[in-house]
């Protein structure tokens, strides 16, 4: 059996990093490729294997894509101030001001992170079933999660942010991706400061899981 502790908090404590990303301090590509040659090993819809990474350290480049960024944030941020989540009395308010605020963090400095990994899936999902479309991105994210976990348990931190789709095409344009690709999410990968992270304050998991029924509670 392997170590639970140490697996357990991998998993809880691989966190979105923004303001703790070590902007300074270069990253190591083979370590990088490492984790990604990793999350190659995630599950993949009927064996297709047809996912992409695509490693931007160019600073031009990182700019471009920054600044598409942030022009989608500032649309993002007034829907996020009016979410449920933030409204007074909401036990999850505190927590969300935060990530507003290390979100805004980050597009202030997204052009600064040394490394940004996008990830790709081969064809669209515009027009497809549900189920086709659960299917394409479910040969895509347990892969950049597992990235993410790979990259925490050696010291570097990353964030899943998927703002910059809304100029998929134009992201897409910068850096040549090819029309029939899906761009699922991109990682701003650095170092991060200080020595560790903690677990995050959710909701009660009791209150989400249902018994063979929904809102059957044990």
């Amino acid at each position: 059996m392997m170590d639970l502790e140490t697996v357990d908090h991998l998993l809880t404590t691989t966190r979105s990093v923004r303001k703790r990303l070590d902007l300074k301090r270069p990253v190591d590509l083979q370590v990088v490729r490492r984790c990604i040659e990793i999350a190659f090993q995630a599950p993949t819809g009927s064996n297709a294997q047809n996912w992409h990474f695509v490693i931007v350290t160019d600073a031009k480049k990182r700019a471009e894509i920054a600044r598409y960024y942030r022009q989608a944030f500032e649309a993002y941020r007034g829907m996020a101030e009016s979410a449920p989540q933030v409204q007074e009395g909401d036990p999850r308010r505190p927590q969300t001001l935060r990530i507003i605020d290390s979100a805004s963090h980050l597009v202030e400095h997204l052009h600064e992170v040394p490394v940004h990994v996008i990830a790709c899936v081969e064809g669209r999902v515009e027009g497809l079933p549900v189920v086709m479309q659960a299917s394409v991105y479910g040969s895509i994210l347990p892969s950049v999660w597992s990235l993410m976990l790979a990259l925490r348990a050696r010291g570097i931190g990353s964030a899943w942010t998927t703002l910059h789709l809304v100029h998929e095409r134009e992201v897409a344009g910068i850096l040549g991706i090819p029309d029939i690709m899906t761009q699922a999410a991109l990682l701003p990968v650095a170092h991060f400061t200080g020595t560790d992270f903690k677990p995050a304050k959710r909701l009660p998991a009791r209150d989400f899981i249902h018994w063979d029924a929904w809102g059957e509670r044990r």
